[in-house]
């Protein structure tokens, strides 16, 4: 039997990976049914954030049309701060492994995350697919009506045109006015040339930007000159800083350097 593949299907990565066992974990531990029975909760769900934190949810099954996981754990990720969201996927209890998603929960995420991936079974196996493709010649509802789907949002955004950065919004202003112009970052390689500057705002703000140095250096090498191109003050705050967003970094780890024009 022929089954419909889309294009953007592709193979897992870690971070997918560790997404399903999320998922796996949580419905294990929260089911209320056992095998064989029917139950309220009998699915788990996660979804990863643009910044990589992940979230879980179980769904609440009522006659009345209660939540599916994976709308649970979207709504945690909303209330934990999280407004991009990167990949999505539900498990079933009782080891029925991933179960892709309803036809309510495709409109859902093609109206609210088209370029979101979602983690589905297909007959070689477990692929992550733009959520967009997971329902061909849609529209899109928005508060304003149905809208035809722009093809765009079929393009994943990692690898349509030029690479993308991720900040965080508040750096959004330093960014626009000339304050910022470096980034520096740990096991997140960048490369010289053009660049997406992506800000993780609701909505989301990208900027057109060139990468012209990336210099590789110790954390604690970093310097007073580095702080400031990062509209900070001191190499020692700049490895604060750093220690917050990536709290397993230390001194002696490598990092890049990135420095970037708008």
């Amino acid at each position: 039997m022929n089954v419909y593949v889309p294009s953007s299907a592709r193979a897992l990565d870690d971070d997918e990976r560790e997404l399903v066992e999320l998922a796996r974990r949580t419905i294990d531990a929260h089911t209320d049914a056992g095998p064989d029975e029917d139950g309220t909760h009998t699915m788990g769900a996660a979804v990863m954030a643009a910044d990589h934190r992940m979230f879980a949810g179980v769904n609440l099954y009522h006659f009345t049309g209660g939540p599916c996981a994976e709308l649970v754990a979207l709504g945690a990720a909303r209330a934990q701060g999280a407004r991009q969201m990167r990949c999505i996927v539900a498990v079933g209890n009782h080891g029925r492994g991933v179960v892709g998603p309803c036809g309510r929960d495709r409109q859902v995420f093609a109206d609210y995350y088209p370029t979101m991936r979602v983690i589905v079974p297909t007959p070689a196996g477990l692929r992550s697919v733009l959520a967009a493709d997971l329902m061909p010649l849609t529209q899109r509802w928005t508060p304003e009506g149905m809208q035809e789907l722009d093809p765009s949002l079929y393009q994943d955004p990692e690898s349509a045109g030029p690479p993308v950065i991720r900040f965080n919004p508040r750096y959004l202003d330093d960014v626009r006015s000339g304050a910022k112009t470096r980034t520096t970052r740990f096991r997140d390689p960048a490369q010289l040339g053009p660049a997406r500057l992506v800000f993780e705002s609701d909505p989301e703000v990208v900027l057109s930007a060139e990468v012209t140095d990336i210099r590789h250096c110790l954390v604690s090498d970093l310097t007073d000159q580095d702080a400031r191109a990062e509209a900070l003050t001191t190499a020692a705050e700049l490895r604060e800083v750093l220690t917050r967003h990536y709290p397993e970094l230390a001194g002696t780890d490598e990092v890049d350097v990135i420095t970037f024009r708008t």
